[in-house]
C-alpha cells in the first residue's frame, strides 16, 4: 500500500468480545470513503483470543495490520501503533467504539486544514454524553482540573480515548512518551504543547459504555500520580531529546 491518508490505531487488552463488531463496522466505513487508509491493532498483556481473532482478521480486511506487545498497559500498545503506522494522520480509537467511527472525518482534512493534534472532546461545545452515570461525570472533572492545573491549562478532555496525530507530529512525540498506563494521553499531549504543536479539541457526541476497562477509582488515582511523574520527567529533561 502507498501512504495511506489515515490509520486507525486500535489498542486491544481482552477484547476479543468487543474486536470483531468494531474491525467489521470500521472497515466497512472505510470502504465508503474516497481516502485511503489503514486499521492498526497492538494486542497487549491479553489472556483471551483477542491476538488470535484479530490476525484472522487480516484474512478479511486487506488493509488490516496487527502486532503484539507482551507487557500490558495502554500507553505502551498506543506508542507501538503510532510508531509502525505509515498514515498521514494517525488516529487513536478505542475498541468499545464510543465515538461513532464515521466522527474521524471531523479530525482530517478537509475538515482539518492545518492539523498538528486533533482530540475529542466530551465537554467543547456542542458535545453530547449519552447514558453516563453522574458519578462517572463528576470523578472525570475532578480528575481534569488536575490536569489542567498540573499539565495542561486550557484543554477540558484529555481522557477521551480518540485522537488524531499528523504524521510528522506522532513520530516526535511518542518517541518520547514513557508512561505505560492510562495518563499515557496527558503525557503526549503535555510533550506536543511543549513542543509548540497545536491542539484542538472537537466536540463529538459519546456513548457510555457499561463495559468500560477503566478502572475509575483506582486508575483516577494512578493516573493523578502520573501527572506528578509528568511534571518531574519535564524538569529532568526526558522530553527535550
Amino acid at each position: 500500500m502507498n501512504k495511506p491518508l489515515l490509520s486507525i490505531i486500535i489498542p486491544a487488552h481482552n477484547e476479543e468480545a468487543r474486536l470483531p463488531r468494531s474491525l467489521e463496522e470500521i472497515s466497512a466505513f472505510l470502504e465508503t470513503q474516497p481516502y485511503t487508509a489503514e486499521i492498526i491493532v497492538v494486542e497487549n498483556g491479553s489472556q483471551d483470543r483477542t491476538l488470535e481473532l484479530a490476525q484472522e482478521y487480516t484474512a478479511r480486511i486487506a488493509n488490516l495490520r496487527v502486532f503484539h506487545e507482551e507487557a500490558r498497559g495502554k500507553g505502551l500498545a498506543v506508542k507501538r501503533g503510532m510508531l509502525e503506522a505509515s498514515g498521514e494522520y494517525r488516529f487513536i480509537c478505542d475498541t468499545d467504539l464510543s465515538m461513532p467511527i464515521a466522527e474521524v472525518n471531523q479530525f482530517i482534512p478537509p475538515e482539518q486544514k492545518h492539523i498538528d493534534v486533533v482530540i475529542a472532546s466530551r465537554e467543547a461545545e456542542g458535545a453530547v454524553r449519552y447514558d453516563e452515570p453522574a458519578y462517572r461525570h463528576f470523578i472525570g472533572r475532578v480528575f481534569n482540573t488536575l490536569v489542567r492545573v498540573l499539565a495542561l491549562p486550557g484543554l477540558q478532555d484529555t481522557q477521551c480515548g480518540f485522537k488524531c496525530f499528523r504524521d510528522e507530529v506522532a513520530e516526535k512525540v511518542f518517541s518520547l512518551q514513557t508512561m505505560p498506563g492510562m495518563a499515557f494521553d496527558v503525557e503526549a499531549l503535555f510533550i506536543a504543547r511543549r513542543m509548540g504543536y497545536k491542539i484542538e479539541e472537537v466536540p463529538i457526541p459519546w456513548y457510555f459504555d457499561a463495559d468500560s476497562r477503566v478502572r475509575l477509582v483506582q486508575d483516577s488515582m494512578k493516573m493523578a500520580l502520573d501527572l506528578l511523574s509528568i511534571r518531574r520527567n519535564a524538569r529532568q529533561g526526558l522530553y527535550n531529546k
